[in-house]
């Protein structure tokens, strides 16, 4: 929160300014600190609602911000400097208005006599659960350091992968919203003219071009109508996906779609692998592990299977054991955790399996999206010829009937 102050200064200057702090004792305490004397502190009240408040999805902290501010973090912890320090060199660097405020909020938390973890537990919108608890085992173990390396790294992967398909998908739908425009223009304004001659003329239509005109006819009566049952079945669909019922279908649909499902399946794995080799290595009991990696699934249908896999290991039957009897887990990943489990090298084997399963998951993601441009250029060419060899069709055959 904003609290604004007037107080004075060591030279015994009058100063006044904004301070960010959780609360108006961490505000007294972040000016004592600065040197400041406090006469008045009174919380800054905005009369309107901030556009951040408004639109949060629009000023959410971007996980790239993260990913720097633990890289830096890291590095400034590791030349010595101090962790209130680092955290106040990072904020005053900070180009995000709210990412600012959040690091404003820690700092005031950390002179308050928190722990790191602790203040970021308080802003679960900007960092992560397991990025949270990584922290706060490397606090424990004193490697925090190695620990935000480790998770940045993590974040990093994620973030790459979801650019690649959001790259890779740009071609298509632009192709996808050109071909919708070209269609839409010739159906308005070209076919219209053309059904006026020919309705003009009496003339005996081809197949094709009755076709056409039969197919572009009913949509003109009927086409309201098919926009209001689309919205209707639309609106109905995410009413039942919001239930934890329609959730579910939903989640078990994305992991069985044909070519589809088998992409999906291998990054719910390869992100359980990853985020367990990460917890692993930050030196978290495997039933702990489990745990947060079941919260911080975004998959009810995989959620299952790892809380089946948490029971197991509490009935003491080990990681890969579960694993076995749960077909979501495919056989490489259960002999490779069988292999880790024996020999004592499970970080290694889980990093591996994450690795493989998402060098796998890439490669067919290319190859679908590389499938999707052709098919979509002859589905867009067939449709564009169809309305072509009508319209040619039928001017040909007006000009052989008339006598």
């Amino acid at each position: 929160m904003d609290y604004r102050y007037l107080g004075y200064s060591r030279e015994k200057k009058v100063v006044e300014g904004t301070v960010v702090a959780a609360s108006q004792e961490a505000a007294v305490q972040l000016l004592t600190g600065q040197g400041y004397q406090v006469l008045s502190l009174k919380p800054v009240v905005a009369f309107m609602p901030s556009w951040e408040k408004i639109l949060p999805s629009l000023f959410r902290v971007k996980p790239e911000s993260i990913i720097l501010f633990s890289r830096q973090l890291a590095l400034l912890i590791e030349s010595g400097t101090d962790i209130v320090t680092s955290l106040e060199l990072l904020q005053a660097q900070a180009s995000h208005r709210g990412f600012k405020k959040v690091l404003g909020d820690v700092v005031s938390d950390l002179r308050g006599g928190n722990q790191l973890s602790v203040a970021l537990d308080k802003h679960p919108e900007v960092f992560p659960q397991i990025y949270r608890r990584s922290l706060s085992v490397g606090e424990r173990t004193g490697s925090l350091e190695t620990v935000l390396r480790q998770v940045a790294d993590y974040m990093e992967k994620e973030v790459t992968a979801k650019k690649e398909v959001k790259n890779a998908l740009v071609y298509p739908v632009i192709v996808s919203i050109v071909a919708v425009v070209v269609i839409a223009v010739l159906v308005t304004f070209v076919l219209p003219a053309f059904t006026s001659l020919y309705s003009a003329l009496g003339a005996e239509l081809p197949l094709p071009t009755r076709i056409l005109l039969t197919g572009v006819g009913w949509l003109n009566s009927y086409g309201l109508h098919i926009l209001v049952v689309l919205v209707i079945a639309v609106a109905l669909a995410f009413t039942y996906i919001k239930t934890p019922a329609g959730r579910y279908q939903r989640d078990r649909l994305s992991l069985r779609l044909p070519l589809v499902g088998r992409v999906n399946l291998l990054n719910e794995l390869a992100r359980c692998c990853r985020s367990m080799a990460l917890l692993f290595h930050a030196g978290l009991p495997l039933p702990e592990i489990m745990s947060l990696i079941i919260d911080g699934s975004s998959n009810k249908v995989m959620a299952d299977a790892l809380r089946g896999v948490h029971q197991g290991m509490l009935r003491g039957e080990g990681l890969s054991q579960p694993m076995a009897k749960n077909e979501s887990f495919l056989p490489m990943m259960v002999q490779m955790v069988r292999v880790g489990e024996e020999t004592g090298n499970l970080y290694v084997t889980l990093l591996a399996v994450a690795e493989t399963y998402e060098t796998e998951a890439a490669d067919k993601t290319r190859s679908l999206i590389a499938l999707i441009q052709p098919a979509m250029t002859v589905g867009i060419g067939l449709i564009v010829a169809f309305i072509a060899v009508s319209l040619v069709s039928a001017m040909y055959s007006v000009y052989g009937q008339i006598p």
